[in-house]
């Protein structure tokens, strides 16, 4: 790959003022070059500039010059949006926030107040008000023309669906060719906890289906209990962490994000057997390696996360809101209830945000924009698919349907998916209107 930095406003309504330097990488067409393909792998907060690597064996990086972005605020682009030290964040690991009486409520509340101050710190109100998905929108302009392209070809992914129906509204007769896969509705909140809650139970569900038909399930035989054994191996490390490699302890907040993150993608479900399987023994090195995954540092910046999502996202400050949306997502997703729950919760992090939130959730207009695809899976445990059906809808898309249980599917090796959708993105013919795809066995 090349790698260069392109210089763009903070501030688009003040040109003449502070700047951002983005990070973007290049893998060049391998074959007959058609353009520039831009690409977003999610997050928010997702890092893009090795993205292109994904798809180096792909039709698509035969036809395209693939091009990654670390976004504004990520990474290698500068400034970057700080709030935790690697350090403290590894601490907070270890930290279940299972306690939800008042005087445990309190304390989290209070550091979380204490993480919201330490972003304006470390970072910088210019920067934290800077950015969103709009001003990523535009970013992404700036990049394709300073690629030399006169139109956008774009894949975005998860919450890269959000940025590409952004820059489908404010650019709709720049885009030669957008791909959105896991879609987010354009008219609601990116995230909905409940609905979030509800995809990844429905995900569990499924993974133990499978587990119970191999004769060394974890979960035993019968799927209809596998989730209650399953709690009652996580359960119990709220209070009690059990020992693992390098002298290391696993406890309940590492242990379900290596449960839940392997929900993603059938192909990392062994994990999960093998992770519960050891716990059932007393110990905790798998499921924390898979924890690890998605805690290293080149993963998802949480920071970035948390930038985005409280200013974009529904912010709650009533704590009754609160206490029923906690009420709702436990009983939506039970595998992921520690079983502390009370009539109470915190407040989250983004009640404690400094800067105002501004999102208005809308139908784009987008006059002019050509077709384009929406890519959706039937059993995505983060982006639900009504999702992607309701964005399809409101850009006039054309919807590739995936019968599946995982997040994303474009590029993983499905053909009734990639091969369709690299044609409409070489030769801009669409696929055929409602196709649906069978799961990969």
């Amino acid at each position: 790959m090349r790698c260069a930095r392109i210089t763009v406003p903070l501030d688009y309504d003040k040109l003449d003022g502070k700047t951002v330097s983005l990070a973007v990488s290049r893998l060049p067409a391998s074959g007959q070059r058609v353009g520039a393909l831009l690409t977003n792998p999610g997050g928010p907060g997702g890092p893009g500039l090795l993205l292109p690597l994904m798809l180096a064996k792909s039709a698509v990086a035969q036809r395209f010059d693939v091009i990654g972005v670390d976004v504004r605020g990520l990474g290698s682009s500068t400034p970057a949006v700080v709030c935790q030290t690697p350090e403290e964040f590894q601490a907070e690991r270890s930290d279940s926030e299972a306690d939800h009486s008042p005087a445990g409520i309190a304390a989290i509340e209070s550091k979380r107040k204490k993480l919201a101050d330490e972003c304006v710190e470390r970072t910088g109100m210019d920067l934290l008000e800077h950015v969103g998905t709009v001003e990523v929108a535009r970013d992404f302009d700036v990049v394709r023309a300073a690629l030399g392209d006169d139109k956008l070809n774009y894949l975005g992914m998860s919450y890269g669906t959000r940025i590409g129906s952004t820059i489908a509204e404010l650019y709709p007769t720049r885009v030669r060719a957008m791909v959105l896969d896991g879609g987010i509705d354009p008219n609601s909140y990116m995230i909905d906890q409940v609905a979030m809650a509800t995809g990844f139970q429905h995900a569990f569900d499924a993974y133990s289906t499978a587990c119970a038909t191999t004769p060394d399930c974890p979960l035993g035989s019968d799927a209809a209990k596998a989730t209650d054994r399953a709690r009652a191996l996580l359960d119990p490390l709220v209070e009690h962490p059990v020992p693992a490699a390098d002298n290391r302890q696993l406890g309940y907040r590492d242990a379900m994000n290596g449960v839940l993150n392997s929900l993603y993608n059938p192909g990392q479900w062994p994990g999960i057997t093998k992770g519960l399987t050891e716990l059932a023994q007393g110990r905790g090195d798998t499921l924390l390696r898979l924890a690890d995954l998605v805690a290293q540092p080149g993963t998802v910046s949480r920071d970035l996360q948390h930038a985005v999502l409280c200013t974009e996202d529904e912010r709650i400050t009533d704590r009754a809101r609160a206490a029923d949306l906690d009420r709702r997502s436990r009983a939506a997703a039970p595998i992921a209830d520690d079983g502390h729950g009370t009539d109470q919760a915190p407040l989250d992090l983004c009640a404690f945000w400094p800067v105002p939130a501004r999102s208005h959730p809308h139908v784009p207009a987008v006059a002019g924009l050509p077709k384009t695809v929406v890519v959706g899976t039937t059993g995505d445990p983060a982006t639900p698919y009504a999702g992607g059906v309701n964005l399809a809808r409101d850009l006039g898309a054309t919807m590739v349907t995936y019968e599946g249980v995982q997040h994303g599917v474009f590029g993983e090796g499905v053909a009734c998916v990639d091969d369709p959708v690299t044609r409409y993105l070489v030769d801009l013919t669409p696929p055929q209107e409602d196709l649906h795809c069978p799961a990969a066995t």
